[in-house]
């Protein structure tokens, strides 16, 4: 029993150290917040060489899609390194309802000191379609 237990309590200091090293930031956004307010910014500190990761609500049963590169305003201080879509039910293994929304994902790396700021649009992709149904800015300070 107190093998077991010396065990436990490794495995949970361990698992706490590994939170606590991990390098970056995240910023998640709802479906439900763009259905409260479609045009949202938020803020954002990160230290030089973090990673940030951008996680936004996306369902492409409707047709609209985020944009795949983001408009970042100072590329010296903010690179993106990375873009794709998480299908829902990904992380549970579970088949999810038909027309449920999924999550669209950004990284990028934090290159030097500064400010800038990162702007996604959700929009119809075809030529004539709806632009700028929701969008989402976000100021990024690198520290």
């Amino acid at each position: 029993m107190k093998v077991r237990l010396a065990t436990v309590c490794t495995l949970i200091a361990i698992l706490l150290l590994l939170g606590a090293c991990s390098s970056g930031a995240t910023v998640e956004v709802s479906c439900d917040d763009f259905t409260e307010q479609q045009h949202i910014s938020k803020s954002v500190e990160v230290s030089t060489g973090e990673t940030l990761t951008v996680t936004l609500c996306s369902n492409a049963t409707t047709g609209f899609q985020w944009v795949e590169s983001a408009q970042v305003s100072d590329k010296g201080v903010l690179r993106q390194t990375g873009q794709e879509f998480i299908a829902p039910g990904e992380e549970d293994g579970e088949p999810p309802a038909p027309g449920t929304a999924g999550r669209q994902q950004w990284t990028f790396e934090a290159l030097r000191k500064g400010t800038t700021e990162v702007s996604m649009e959700y929009s119809h992709p075809w030529e004539g379609g709806e632009k700028g149904v929701w969008t989402f800015t976000l100021t990024v300070v690198v520290k």
